[in-house]
Formats: structure tokens, sequence, C-alpha cells
């Protein structure tokens, strides 16, 4: 079952070198301007490579915008000696190494990038190791590279970090190795991490996003279907929000044929938006995340937004008004 928004999420966002923008987080700097940090997937490369090469060798992608609805496009960010540095010209034709699912957050003092990293371009699924590596920032341009994260897993990908109500720092990730179900971490300051097992199990998802609304705590999964939901009174123990086959964002109620794919939550004020992104021209040959696309039309991509609320105790999606 998919609960469908009123009406389409407008476009807000292609990228202008691959067309491939994918897995968005927006944050808000202290002087009012929107960035979002995205994978910049290959999707229109003329030579990516075979198989789903065209879905790694990818670099994060940056925007910016000051409403959040108009968005200019403003390089990549590309690896240096320290880490990685924002590059108005975006990336090189051919790179070693794939960047994947950016996830931003201010700590009270800095920024903190915690980035998935794969070794070279991979054509297929298995045999490639994955890691969550952060990095640090003054400035969201210049990060400073601090380290591989210490979890129990060599295919660990899209993390989703924020502190809970226990006072505590908690990190959420898909565990590839584990069947691809989101496991969970905890830190009291950032530096070390203790594993504490699965958090959402089940069906195999990705691309967890965690945040607090109306008084509860709420986790967003991509189920390749479709977005699952889960409610929590403490981030820690979760409980779906419907049947197991529920979801938002789910088929029809996002253009074209697919469905909204892996995102973020962002707070403005007293409103609370859900970035994502989505393949208008898939098809159900492509599969369901759309990596089986051979066709360039079909591997575009393009960033979508929703309002998030809840209502009656469960979470809601709302398109904008047309203007």
């Amino acid at each position: 079952m998919s609960l469908a928004v009123a009406e389409h999420p407008r476009e807000l966002y292609r990228d202008p070198i691959y067309d491939g923008a994918t897995d968005p987080v927006v944050v808000i700097d202290a002087d009012g301007c929107w960035w979002m940090f995205y994978t910049q997937r290959r999707a229109t490369h003329p030579d990516p490579g075979p198989g789903v090469a065209w879905v790694h060798g990818s670099r994060i992608g940056v925007a910016r915008s000051r409403d959040g609805r108009r968005w200019s496009y403003a390089g990549t960010l590309e690896p240096d000696a320290v880490g990685l540095q924002l590059a108005p010209d975006g990336p090189a034709r051919e790179v070693d190494r794939t960047h994947w699912a950016p996830e931003v957050v201010f700590d009270g003092a800095r920024w903190r990038m915690y980035l998935t990293e794969i070794d070279g371009i991979p054509d297929r699924w298995p045999g490639y190791a994955r890691a969550i590596v952060e990095y640090v920032s003054d400035d969201l341009t210049s990060w400073r590279r601090v380290g591989r994260l210490d979890l129990p897993t060599d295919r660990a990908i899209d993390a989703a970090v924020t502190r809970t109500p226990d006072g505590r720092w908690r990190l959420w990730y898909k565990d590839e190795g584990a069947d691809s179900v989101t496991m969970s971490a905890v830190s009291d300051d950032l530096s070390d991490w203790r594993h504490e097992g699965v958090a959402i199990g089940g069906r195999p998802h990705e691309g967890p996003a965690v945040f607090e609304l109306g008084g509860q705590w709420w986790m967003i999964v991509d189920e390749w279907r479709g977005m699952g939901v889960h409610v929590s009174d403490d981030a820690v123990t979760w409980r779906r929000q419907g049947g197991p086959d529920e979801v938002v964002l789910g088929a029809g109620s996002v253009p074209g044929r697919g469905f909204g794919h892996h995102g973020a939550p962002v707070r403005d004020g007293g409103t609370l938006w859900y970035y994502f992104f989505a393949q208008p021209a898939t098809t159900p040959d492509d599969g369901a995340d759309g990596a089986g696309a051979a066709e360039i039309d079909a591997r575009r991509c393009a960033v979508y937004r929703v309002r998030l609320r809840v209502d009656g105790g469960r979470l809601v999606c709302e398109a904008e008004p047309a203007d």
C-alpha cells in the first residue's frame, strides 16, 4: 500500500554535468545559504564502463540556493592531499574511486561529513568493500579527512547521524553484508563509536534518514518501491508505520513510473522538508532501484522535496502547491 502525496512534487534540481543527482542532503549555514550535497551519478557519461559502473565513479556534487527551491551548481568535492576541496569546474572525465551518499551535520562547532567511499569503479555489486569515512569543515567547501569509522563490516554505506534524546550521537547505516538492513552505532563524542546492532530489520532497504517531528522520532528508509516509515519514542526502538507493505513516495506519487529514493530532511524554521531523488523516465525493466537502466534517459535523475508533517500520529508527505 502506498500513501500518495496530494500531487506530484515538483522537480527542483538536475545535475548539469552528468544529470545523475541522487542521495541529496541539504543544510542551511549561519548566513542563510542552502547547500545541497549529493552523489553525482554518471548518468550521461559517454563511456562509463559496463554493468553498474555508471552509478560508481561518482563525486559529491554541490549546489547552492537562497530559498531551497532554486538551485545553482557549485561544483564537486575533489580529493586532494588533505581531504576534499570544492572545485567549481566539476570532476575529471577519468576517476579512480567512488564517493556515495554524503551525510552532513553541524556538531555545534563545525560541520562533519560522513561519506561512503569505494576504491575503484565497480561494474557489479558484489566483491567490493565499502567504508564510511568522516571529514570535517569550517566553511562547507574545504574538508579535512579524519578517517574511516570503526564499524564491524566492510559493506557499510549510507550514513545518517544525529543527536538522540539520551544526549548521545547515533549513526545509522546500511550493512550490505547483513542482508541490507539498518544498523546503528552510538557515540558520546563523535570520536569513538560502539556498535549497537540491528535498528531496522526485515525487508532489505537503504538510505536511512532520522529526525524528530511532532514529539516523536521518525526514520525513513528506501525500499526501492517507495519509502518505509518507522517511528520511535527514543530513537532506539522502532516500530513500522502501517503494515509491512505500506510506503510513502511510492508508485504514482512521484513523476514518471518510478519511486522516491534515498533522501534526507532539513528544518527551515517551523517547516521540515524532505529532499529525495527519482528517475522520471525509468521503467519496471530497469529494476526497482533504476540501476539496471541501459538507456541514458532512464538513467537520468532529479531532486524533489516534500513537506513532512504529523497528522493523527502518522507521518505525512505533502507536495508544495503550484505557484
